[in-house]
């Protein structure tokens, strides 16, 4: 039903330091409001709540979601719990917003897509700076001819842990862990996102840390001559760029993922004989930007597929790439995990 005016009620499953910063974002979004955080410890949950200004706490994830007072909820918790929460969530009525990745493998992803469509709630992944407007710029760049053909995508997201946290559940296989999932996400939407297709065949190589991938490259290749390809991990300097090379040109955004600190976010156009156009933006908070879109789906009544569609799309190319680097084969993305 649309209500353009109405103020959207956000709780959030869990008390992980991500839901600080969502927190930020729902108090600075137009009508909206951190209705509820939910804990298993409710002592947690109450301590939460008056640090960071939600209006109640609970003491365990099912309360928040049987309370009618709640819209959207926003989901932070470990990849393992992300389908059974999503699950859960869209069962009870309410919209989903879900940390990256977004499951642990396709097949799950789809149920949480179909779960969320029976029950007409959206579902979108966490990944923020597909809302800003830097990113709405470079999209319109990238679909004129300004580069000409576009032939390669290159990303790399990566930084370095000093110490190795060993209880870290970004080490743990079980729970989602590796870098691909953490960060190679990132760099696989973002393709998908430029290429606005997805690769015909995948290829990867990791080097292993408690059957994880401590830091991952990757290669996809696409129809019309076009490839991408990436690095991610936990051992390399913090890096967060992309380039989209085409025949004319090349277009190079240096933190895709969260502009520095301090910098207005830009991008620039480089023409091939030296000489490069810097395009600033707007600077909004890419968290306020999502919370604001996704109140707005709620809000106008009409629900985005695109959004679970890409989420769905990048699951299927990371665990294809994950497949490729256990076996050292290159995958045919149309004999794994079929579209439907």
């Amino acid at each position: 039903m649309k209500d353009s005016n109405r103020t959207v009620r956000w709780g959030i499953l869990g008390t992980a330091r991500i839901a600080e910063k969502i927190s930020i974002a729902i108090h600075q979004a137009d009508n909206a409001e951190l209705t509820c955080i939910a804990s298993r410890d409710a002592v947690k949950a109450a301590d939460w709540s008056q640090r960071h200004s939600a209006k109640r706490s609970v003491g365990s994830y099912e309360a928040l979601l049987q309370d009618p007072d709640i819209d959207a909820v926003y989901i932070p918790l470990p990849p393992s719990m992300h389908g059974e929460w999503t699950v859960r969530a869209a069962k009870a009525g309410k919209h989903v917003l879900c940390e990256k990745p977004l499951a642990l493998n396709v097949n799950q992803a789809r149920e949480m897509r179909r779960v969320c469509l029976e029950n007409q709630v959206q579902l979108m992944d966490g990944v923020m700076w597909y809302h800003h407007p830097r990113a709405h710029q470079m999209l319109k760049m990238l679909r004129s001819d300004a580069l000409g053909e576009h032939r390669r995508f290159t990303s790399s997201f990566t930084f370095c842990w000093d110490d190795v946290p060993e209880n870290d559940l970004r080490l743990q296989r079980d729970l989602g862990g590796g870098s691909l999932g953490d960060l190679g996400w990132y760099c696989i939407g973002a393709a998908l996102w430029a290429f606005n297709e997805l690769p015909q065949k995948v290829f990867g190589t990791a080097r292993p840390y408690n059957d994880v991938d401590y830091n991952f490259s990757g290669i996809m290749w696409f129809t019309k001559n076009r490839i991408a390809s990436f690095d991610c991990g936990f051992d390399v300097s913090m890096r967060k760029w992309f380039e989209l090379a085409g025949t004319k040109g090349s277009l190079v955004c240096d933190d895709f993922t969260r502009p520095w600190e301090n910098k207005k976010p830009a991008f620039s156009v480089n023409d091939g004989f030296g000489n490069a156009t810097k395009y600033e933006t707007e600077a909004p908070l890419q968290e306020t930007c999502m919370i604001n879109h996704f109140s707005d789906i709620i809000r106008s009544g009409r629900l985005e597929q695109q959004w679970p569609d890409l989420g769905i799309n990048t699951q299927r190319v990371l665990n294809a790439l994950d497949y490729s680097a256990r076996t050292e084969t290159v995958v045919n993305l149309a004999d794994f995990f079929p579209t439907s």
